[in-house]
């Protein structure tokens, strides 16, 4: 077995393709090591102690290293832990139930948000269209993914994930790319903001 590494926009973030599927639908992202206790894989990588996010996409994996830490050290780490856990054919989950697995637009934690106005539900439909499949494939290839989250008085709420939290062009991924998208098919979007 060979695992491929690519580079993200995110120096911190790097891409593991283990050349199979990793989550056969949805997504999946640790943002910290007790979220990881869900994942014998997520939490062997947390393990290292120079781990500070973990995310799981079709076919790849991102991992995310903690400031100062060099990847040179740390490659090798991840990619024998993947390897390990790939070759033997190891469960991704705990349990290997369904609940494990947060779809997009299910994760906990987002109270706060404005909830979709039914009178909405035409534009909202429109979005959620254009996110996926014009936005979050694109994101994928770059390690991470975009969640829609809500829609309110003309303001689109979306989750970075993966590479894209905390990545130094994920502002500018916003503004000048979703955004402008978002504004040019549906008249109704005002702006674009990150949760």
């Amino acid at each position: 077995m060979f695992i491929e590494t690519e580079q993200t926009p995110n120096p911190a973030t790097l891409k593991f393709l283990p050349g199979r599927t990793v989550m056969a639908s949805g997504t999946r992202d640790f943002a910290n090591a007790d979220e990881a206790e869900a994942s014998p894989l997520a939490e062997t990588l947390f393990d290292l102690g120079d781990v500070t996010g973990v995310f799981f996409g079709r076919d790849f994996v991102s991992v995310t290293a903690a400031p100062g830490v060099a990847w040179s050290d740390l490659r090798t780490d991840v990619v024998s832990i993947l390897l390990d856990h790939f070759s033997a054919d190891m469960p991704l989950f705990r349990g290997g139930s369904a609940h494990d697995i947060r779809v997009p637009g299910e994760e906990a934690g987002d109270a706060a948000l404005p909830g979709d106005d039914p009178a909405d539900a035409d534009v909202i439909a429109q979005i959620r269209e254009l996110i996926d499949t014009r936005v979050r494939p694109a994101v994928a290839n770059d390690g991470g993914d975009i969640v829609y989250r809500g829609f309110e008085h003309g303001t689109v709420y979306l989750r970075m994930q993966g590479a894209c939290a905390g990545c130094p062009s994920s502002t500018a991924t916003l503004k000048n790319g979703i955004e402008q998208l978002l504004k040019h098919y549906v008249p109704e979007v005002t702006e674009v903001r990150a949760v």
